[in-house]
């Protein structure tokens, strides 16, 4: 390694205060959002509105990392998990200048069922996010706005409400959303018009399908089919988009598929072409361009460590490939992320180095400033 090499971040999670829920909610409202039980050393357990399920906790294993300090230290629990000033010390030891930032235990605010809740929930963490967050480094920090899919309405009312208040992107969960119909239903088309007016990216991090979508499979082998299985949810999500014609119907509407690797997108994008030129007689809507065209033009996506996905760009011709640290999970890159880097990409040319770690970011997101030269 050499110089150090400045990325933009498209995948990173903040940790929320044990009482976030408690700061801006009732007490009868704040007990029934999502919170972690840890049950033993090996499980913890998730309640989220009433309903509850138990999950593996990571056996995390005692390797020294190149600073000294233990991977365990390192990728589950940094300084700045919390403390966004430090994660901003951290961001620069490691080369990190904008970073998207998605919520963590907030992610399971997918499951809840109430309307009432979850309405409130997001407007008070959304001017969280812009007050207390988003606001310490606005030129840097891009926190991702909870929304409530349990009813179309809400959900298009929450995002001019983040438009409102300046954040940039919303988070829509990968599964099927509370509300009645999927995300292939018309019924979505005002919140996909209301996107495009007011230039929020709609975000799909994967792995937000549900509770039991984290233990599909058991026996030999089941961590890592899960683990796989768990990136989907972004790729179907970005294939209803296109499918149903609302990316055609929105030009200007842009996705973001976070955590889920980018090599998927041309092979996806081959393999719904094939469906329209084959089968034909069997699609509806019919589309004005072959389907890969949205993919590629209107859909962007993140990894962090694949070999494969700086090709999906030099060898494919998908030029919105992000990087992503996934700060500060265990997949990520924290304390090795120079590292990282340098392997994807000393190899690379300038041209596609430069639009991975910051070209397609700052066309996602033009209000943040550029790394130090």
């Amino acid at each position: 390694m050499t110089a150090k090499i400045w990325t933009h971040s498209a995948d990173s999670h903040l940790l929320e205060p044990k009482d976030l829920w408690h700061q801006f909610l009732p007490r009868a409202q704040a007990e029934r959002m999502p919170r972690i039980e840890q049950i033993n050393d090996d499980e913890e357990r998730v309640h989220v509105d009433g309903k509850s399920f138990v999950r593996p906790l990571p056996k995390i294993m005692k390797v020294k990392g190149s600073t000294g300090l233990t991977i365990a230290e390192l990728s589950h629990r940094p300084p700045g998990s919390r403390d966004i000033h430090a994660r901003l010390a951290d961001l620069n030891q490691e080369g990190v200048w904008a970073e998207v930032m998605f919520q963590s235990i907030g992610l399971w605010c997918g499951l809840i069922d109430d309307p009432e809740l979850i309405r409130a929930a997001a407007r008070a963490e959304n001017e969280w996010l812009a007050t207390e967050i988003q606001a310490v480094a606005p030129d840097r920090l891009v926190p991702a706005a909870l929304m409530p899919l349990v009813d179309v309405d809400a959900a298009v009312a929450e995002l001019y409400h983040a438009a409102e208040v300046g954040l940039h992107l919303v988070n829509m969960t990968t599964g099927h959303p509370r509300a009645a119909k999927d995300y292939n239903d018309d019924s979505w088309e005002p919140l996909w018009a209301a996107a495009e007016e007011t230039g929020l990216v709609v975000a799909f991090h994967i792995g937000t399908d549900g509770g039991d979508q984290a233990s599909m499979f058991r026996g030999p082998g089941g961590a890592v089919l899960n683990y796989v299985q768990a990136g989907m949810g972004g790729q179907y999500a970005a294939m209803k988009l296109v499918a149903s014609g609302a990316l055609e119907r929105h030009p200007r509407m842009r996705v973001l598929v976070a955590e889920g690797g980018a090599s998927w997108v041309p092979f996806i994008g081959d393999r719904m072409n094939e469906a329209y030129r084959q089968h034909s007689m069997f699609v509806r809507p019919q589309l004005a361009r072959p389907p890969k065209d949205y993919l590629y033009e209107q859909v962007y996506a993140s990894f962090q460590h694949d070999e494969t996905a700086p090709a999906a760009l030099w060898a494919m011709g998908y030029r919105n490939v992000m990087f992503g640290t996934d700060y500060p999970h265990l997949e990520g890159t924290f304390g090795h992320t120079q590292e990282t880097l340098h392997g994807l990409f000393d190899d690379m040319t300038p041209e596609v180095r430069h639009r991975i770690t910051r070209g397609a970011f700052e066309e996602l997101f033009p209000h943040v400033s550029a790394p130090p030269a």
